[in-house]
């Protein structure tokens, strides 16, 4: 299939050019900085944002409704304090 935008710069505001699921990890980052999160089923998601300092405890997004985006470069999300599911990873 043909990628008539596909010329163009991928910038943090374009629209994401792959998806992946997510799983919350307390030790582990994400693979890559995602664009945003999808929040699929809602809840609460708890996260470390990109630029945060390495000690940094996390800060949470309380009652994510279902279907919501949330535009956020996060480097990791949080099981412990996550009640939202069915996440993916916009990138």
């Amino acid at each position: 299939m043909a990628d008539k935008f596909g010329p163009y710069v991928d910038t943090p505001t374009a629209p994401s050019r792959h998806v992946t699921t997510l799983v919350p990890s307390d030790s582990t980052d994400l693979t890559d900085t995602p664009k945003g999160i999808y929040v699929g089923t809602g809840g609460d998601v708890k996260l470390i944002a990109v630029d945060a300092p390495a000690s940094a405890p996390g800060v949470t997004f309380k009652n994510v409704p279902a279907g919501s985006l949330l535009p956020v470069r996060a480097r990791r999300v949080l099981a412990t304090g996550t009640t939202a599911a069915d996440m993916l990873v916009l990138l």
